[in-house]
């Protein structure tokens, strides 16, 4: 079965260390991705919710704070394969690029993830640089509240 690839990015006119701070808790990305509509995190597993009442299983694989990435699995469901990857790079103290992938199988579910991950991606920005917005109030708390 082929293989698709999707990549979306965003600047965001924040640093990368306050974004990385976001992206790097993967048990608040309910809260700034639509359509999801809870998350649970048990070691490096991570059970989402979509609003549909579909529970997605993912195992977290990478979340690398020196090279502010962030890696899954989804393991099952529609897909037979699917790796998400977040990166966060720096472009100047105050500004980042936010780049999601997703390489999936089968391919057609490319277009699907591309439409989602950009739909995050914005909220992600609106979030942050209007520096409201549940993911940051729930950012607030301690990982252990979230």
């Amino acid at each position: 079965m082929r293989r698709g690839s999707a990549r979306r990015q965003v600047l965001i006119d924040v640093p990368a260390d306050r974004v990385w701070a976001l992206v790097s808790r993967p048990e608040l990305i309910h809260l700034w991705f639509p359509g999801m509509v809870a998350c649970q995190v048990d070691g490096d597993q991570r059970v989402i919710t979509l609003a549909s009442g579909i529970p997605l299983v993912e195992t977290i694989i990478n979340n690398d704070p020196t090279q502010r990435r962030f890696q899954y699995r989804l393991n099952g469901g529609i897909f037979s394969e699917h790796l998400g990857t977040i990166d966060v790079h720096e472009i100047d103290p105050g500004r980042s690029l936010v780049v999601y992938s997703s390489d999936v199988s089968p391919a057609a579910m490319s277009l699907v993830l591309g439409g989602a991950t950009e739909g995050a991606l914005q909220e992600l920005r609106r979030q942050l640089e209007a520096g409201e917005g549940p993911a940051l109030d729930a950012l607030a708390r301690p990982v252990t509240e979230a």
